[in-house]
């Protein structure tokens, strides 16, 4: 089965559905899915593999914004905030690339993954509340008009939620996006915990405003990884019809999943990434360098 047959088409589309239908329900990007199933799979070179990866990013966030947006979900306003913490830890990484050892990066990344999943299993506050009992609301999220709701079929009222903690978001991302530049991976499976856990926000706001984020960072890598040629066109053709119509699904079914169970597959997820990157420290292998938009 080569490229750009009808067949290959059709199941590398298939796999993109699924992974976008996974990304859109948990606010991560499908890349981490599809570049395995490409390269193992389908054998593709792991460079357009990754290239693949980024449109499906792209793909899953624009899948997923339509829905999101359509349901109130996404916090734009803290999206674009955040993302300067963001962008600045990403150059920062850039700079600092090389001085440490990889094999160490990725304990500390692992060690970062367990420490989420466990503020995320810890937190069994419903999502309807406020931050926390007796909080002063945070001075930033009220100038800059951060606070929002949402309707929420699940407990059918109209949910509204305060955003706390502004300047540590903005700290967090600039971790994610600093251990994003230096590992080769993308920062997604670190912004939902933080999200979720430091800002508080209810986990599916956190999942939709994830995935605004993560489509606004990999928009700027896919034109460099186009201009090398390492986007294939009969390939990214399927990922990205396939990611868009299984992050639209996944968004709807996010609006109807309750929250303890969004919160309980996204921990499951956390710990099968650290798995994966304490295996990587101990062989010293680099574990699918760009598939973790």
């Amino acid at each position: 089965m080569s490229i750009g047959t009808p067949a290959y088409s059709l199941l590398v589309g298939l796999v993109s559905l699924a992974s976008g239908l996974l990304g859109g329900m948990l606010g991560m990007a499908a890349g981490i899915f599809i570049v395995p199933a490409l390269t193992l799979a389908f054998g593709l070179d792991i460079r357009y593999a990754v290239g693949a990866s980024l449109v499906s990013v792209i793909g899953c966030s624009c899948g997923s914004a339509a829905s999101a947006m359509e349901n109130r979900l996404t916090n734009v306003r803290l999206a674009i905030l955040l993302e300067i913490g963001t962008t600045l830890g990403a150059l920062t990484g850039v700079m600092l690339s090389g001085i440490f050892p990889e094999s160490a990066l990725y304990l500390l990344f692992a060690a970062i993954l367990v420490i989420s999943a466990f503020q995320m299993f810890r937190k069994r506050k419903a999502d309807g509340s406020q931050s926390s009992p007796g909080s002063p609301p945070d001075r930033w999220a009220t100038r800059l008009r951060l606070n929002s709701s949402y309707p929420d079929p699940q407990l059918q009222r109209e949910v509204a939620y305060g955003v706390s903690r502004v300047w540590l978001g903005l700290f967090l991302m600039y971790a994610a996006g600093t251990m994003s530049s230096l590992l080769g991976i993308g920062s997604g499976v670190l912004k939902v915990p933080a999200l979720d856990s430091a800002l508080r926000l209810p986990i599916k706001v956190s999942s939709a405003t994830s995935n605004f984020m993560i489509g606004v960072t990999a928009a700027a890598s896919a034109g460099i990884y186009y201009a090398r040629g390492d986007i294939l066109l009969d390939v990214a053709a399927p990922v990205a019809l396939g990611s868009i119509l299984g992050a639209y699904l996944g968004a709807k079914i996010l609006m109807r999943t309750s929250n303890e169970r969004i919160r309980t597959l996204f921990i499951v997820v956390l710990l099968v990434l650290a798995v994966k990157m304490f295996t990587a420290a101990a062989q010293g292998t680099n574990p699918a360098v760009g598939s973790w938009r």
